[in-house]
C-alpha cells in the first residue's frame, strides 16, 4: 500500500511540489517533472502508479506523458526499492579491470540478480552502465555515493557491512544515506549531511596524467593555462569597426569587376576547336552544311534530329538502330552487315598440289553445276543433284 493515500503525507507532497514548480518560470511547469519524480519516489521508494497519478494532476499533463518520462531514465525504480541501492559498473574500463568480477560476486552472495532486491528488502542490485568515474575504475555506490577502486573482496565486505547495519565510508562525496533520503535530495530538498574528506584529496587517479605530462615536458603548443577569456560584450565591441570599414569600401570595389572579367572571354572563343564549332553548326536538317575538317582527325558527325522519335547517330551501330515504323503488309528488312573487302588468295606452299593461277574474280572460283544429260528426268520430279557430291566423285 501506498503512502501517497494518506493525508497527511499527501498535503505535505503538494505543498513541496508547488515549491518544486516554483522554481520555474511561468508557463514552463513541466519542466519540473524531473524533481517531481524524485519527490514521489522519496515518499515510496520507487515511481507508484499513484506517483504518476500526482505528477499528471500537479503539472495538468497525461499520465501517460508522465510514464514516458519515468520510463526512460534508469534513475526512476517501477519496483520497490531497497533500502541500499548498490550500483557496479560494468562499462568497458571498470569490466576489463575487475568490475565485472565484483558484480558476480556479489550477485553470487546475495542470490540476486539485476535490480533485484533481497528478501530482506535492505539491498537492491543493479549493473551500471557507466558512473562516470573511469580514472577510479573499478567503481562502485550505495545509493549514488562512490566507492573507489575495488575489486571481488572490497565489494563483498561492504555489502555485508551494509547487513550488519552498520554505514561504510565513501571514498569521497557525504555520508551514506537511505535510498529515500538520496531521492529527496536529488528533489531538491537538501539534507544537512556532513562531507567524509575534503573533495580534492585522493585525485592522484584524475591527474595522473598531467603529471606524467610535466615530468616529460609535454604541452599543448601556445596554450597558456591564464589566459584571459574575453567577454561577449568586449568582443562585440572591437568586432564593430572591423565590420563597418569593409562594407563602405564593398561598393567601390566592385565596380570594375565587369570590365576586368570581359577580357577573359576572348581567350575562351579562341580555345574552341573548329569540331566544337561545326557541330554547332549542324542543329536540323534544314540548317547550312558545314565542311569537314581536312586531316585524319575528322570531327564526329552530330545526330541528325528526325521529324519524331529520338535522336540516331549516323555512326551508330546498324543493329542498334530504331527500326522504323512498317505499314501493313511490309515485311522487315535484314539489318545491313558491313562486308570485309576481299582478300587476294595466297599461293599454296604443298609441293603435292600444283600451281594454280588465282583468278581476279572470286566468283570464278565457285564449282560449277554439270549440265543434264539429254535423258534425264524432268527438275519437277527429281531433285537437282548437289554439286559438292559430284565434285566428291571426281576426286
Amino acid at each position: 500500500m501506498t503512502e501517497l493515500t494518506d493525508e497527511t503525507v499527501r498535503a505535505d507532497l503538494v505543498e513541496q511540489a508547488a515549491t518544486i514548480v516554483a522554481r520555474y518560470p511561468e508557463g514552463r511547469s513541466r519542466s519540473a517533472l524531473l524533481p517531481m519524480l524524485h519527490l514521489v519516489q522519496s515518499v515510496d521508494g520507487y515511481v507508484s502508479p499513484a506517483g504518476i497519478a500526482f505528477c499528471a494532476e500537479q503539472l495538468g499533463i497525461t499520465k501517460a506523458e508522465v510514464a514516458a518520462v519515468a520510463t526512460f531514465y534508469t534513475m526512476y525504480k517501477r519496483r520497490p526499492t531497497g533500502e541500499y541501492l548498490v550500483s557496479v559498473c560494468t562499462n568497458t574500463m571498470c569490466g576489463v579491470l575487475g568490475g565485472d568480477k565484483a558484480y558476480e560476486a556479489l550477485s553470487e552472495y546475495l542470490e540476486v540478480g539485476h535490480d533485484q532486491t533481497t528478501e530482506d528488502g535492505r539491498i537492491t542490485l543493479e549493473h551500471a552502465e557507466c558512473l562516470a568515474a573511469c580514472d577510479y575504475a573499478p567503481v562502485m555506490t550505495v545509493n549514488y555515493e562512490y566507492f573507489d577502486q575495488i575489486d571481488a573482496d572490497s565489494a563483498l565486505t561492504l555489502v555485508k557491512q551494509l547487513q550488519d547495519g552498520e554505514r561504510p565510508v565513501p571514498s569521497r562525496g557525504a555520508r551514506l544515506c537511505s535510498f529515500k533520503q538520496i531521492s529527496r535530495e536529488l528533489a531538491g530538498f537538501s539534507d544537512d549531511r556532513s562531507a567524509v574528506a575534503d573533495p580534492m584529496n585522493g585525485i592522484e587517479p584524475t591527474v595522473a596524467g598531467n603529471r606524467v605530462a610535466e615530468e616529460r615536458r609535454v604541452s599543448v603548443p601556445g596554450y597558456y593555462p591564464n589566459t584571459p577569456i574575453p567577454k561577449k560584450a568586449d568582443q562585440d565591441a572591437k568586432s564593430a569597426p572591423a565590420k563597418a570599414a569593409p562594407a563602405k569600401a564593398a561598393p567601390a570595389a566592385a565596380a570594375p569587376a565587369p570590365a576586368a572579367a570581359a577580357p577573359a572571354a576572348a581567350p575562351a572563343e579562341a580555345a574552341a576547336s573548329p569540331a566544337a564549332k561545326a557541330a554547332a553548326a549542324t542543329t536540323s536538317d534544314e540548317g547550312p552544311k558545314t565542311a569537314e575538317p581536312a586531316g585524319d582527325a575528322a570531327a564526329p558527325k552530330t545526330p541528325r534530329r528526325r521529324s519524331s522519335g529520338p535522336l540516331v547517330s549516323a555512326t551508330a551501330d546498324p543493329a542498334k538502330r530504331r527500326p522504323a515504323k512498317r505499314t501493313p503488309g511490309t515485311e522487315r528488312s535484314a539489318p545491313a552487315v558491313a562486308q570485309a573487302p576481299a582478300q587476294p588468295a595466297q599461293a599454296t606452299t604443298d609441293p603435292q598440289v600444283k600451281d594454280v593461277e588465282t583468278p581476279e574474280n572470286p566468283a570464278e572460283t565457285s564449282p560449277t553445276v554439270p549440265e543434264p544429260a539429254a535423258d534425264s528426268k524432268p527438275a519437277g520430279d527429281a531433285p537437282p543433284a548437289d554439286p559438292r557430291n559430284q565434285n566428291e566423285g571426281q576426286k
